[in-house]
């Protein structure tokens, strides 16, 4: 397994070495990876390139993988999306709805994988799961899916809860869909909700101030909310308010618990789709796939900062228990 610190150093060599060694190495194949954080990605990434690997693409051997990170930025999405165009890569990978949509409009020729995504049929990433179309494919992540099983175990650490915030990027439709199937089951559950706009990062501060007594916080976390996520967990510990999140690495930055896919296991299986496209299938063809590997985690420090007691039954179910 490569360790954290050795993967961003890599990173951080893949970043100054690569655009003058795809000159030199005109005849491998390009991967032009757009990242939203080298921190938040490290260990997904990491899990993609071993899997690459495993079925023959060593990074500076067969294939060149060029590293570009958005930072959560639409407009650098789209810089990099043209970027790579420019240099005519074979792949694009990436993740999150807006950063493929900016891939998407950048080219309709090369294909591109995403590595995640909220609804794609629905936000108009493919035509459809089973036969995407044009140049895109990839994972989807079933976020509005999941958004019930969240709050339902968020009740069993908070069972006190009546009113609950929801935090997303309101200009993300994926984020937009998962915000309804959330209200759609809080309302069964008798949950009061509030949900204040996050359109840029400068936007995340004043939502806390608009939280209006919330007793727990649902953060919807995607391209743009990614790179602030130990904000997002300072902001809701002055608040005293427990988090829920889709994946482990929110959890591991302080947030209370998380349960969505797993991630690395995503990035693996998106490795498979682009070596399937490098072995000439057309992305088109390729049927977008779905979570198999679900994760659920809890830290406990967190929890027991905030005098949260938690059923022993719940840590015994849990994926993950950080201490």
């Amino acid at each position: 397994m490569i360790r954290r610190r050795e993967f961003i150093t890599l990173l951080g060599g893949a970043a100054a070495v690569w655009p003058l060694a795809a000159r030199g190495q005109s005849k491998l194949p390009t991967i032009g990876f757009m990242g939203t954080n080298a921190l938040a990605q490290s260990q997904p990434v990491a899990a993609f390139v071993l899997r690459l690997r495993e079925l023959g693409w060593i990074d500076g051997r067969t294939i060149a993988i060029d590293y570009r990170w958005a930072e959560g930025s639409t407009e650098r999405a789209a810089e990099i999306a043209a970027e790579f165009v420019g240099r005519k890569v074979d792949a694009i990978v990436t993740s999150g709805t807006g950063p493929v949509l900016a891939a998407k409009q950048a080219t309709s020729v090369i294909p591109i994988v995403f590595t995640n995504a909220n609804e794609p049929v629905s936000t108009g990433l493919v035509a459809s799961l089973a036969r995407p179309g044009g140049n895109v494919t990839g994972m989807s992540i079933q976020g509005p899916d999941l958004a019930g099983k969240r709050l339902e175990l968020l009740l069993e650490v908070v069972p006190n809860l009546r009113r609950l915030a929801i935090i997303a990027n309101v200009g993300n439709p994926g984020a937009v869909l998962e915000i309804s199937e959330a209200e759609g089951t809080a309302r069964t559950l008798s949950l009061e909700i509030v949900t204040p706009e996050i359109r840029r990062a400068e936007d995340i501060a004043p939502a806390f101030k608009a939280l209006n007594g919330a007793q727990a916080l649902y953060v919807i976390v995607d391209p743009l909310l990614a790179p602030h996520r130990v904000r997002i967990h300072t902001l809701a510990m002055g608040a005293r308010l427990p988090t829920i999140h889709i994946s482990r690495v929110n959890v591991e930055a302080g947030g209370l618990m998380s349960y969505g896919p797993n991630f690395p296991d995503l990035y693996r299986r998106s490795a498979e789709l682009v070596d399937q496209i490098l072995r000439g299938a057309k992305p088109g063809d390729i049927p977008v796939e779905q979570p198999t590997k679900f994760d659920l985690v809890i830290n406990l420090t967190t929890a027991q900062a905030l005098g949260l007691a938690i059923p022993e039954s719940f840590l015994l179910r849990a994926d993950e228990v950080i201490e």
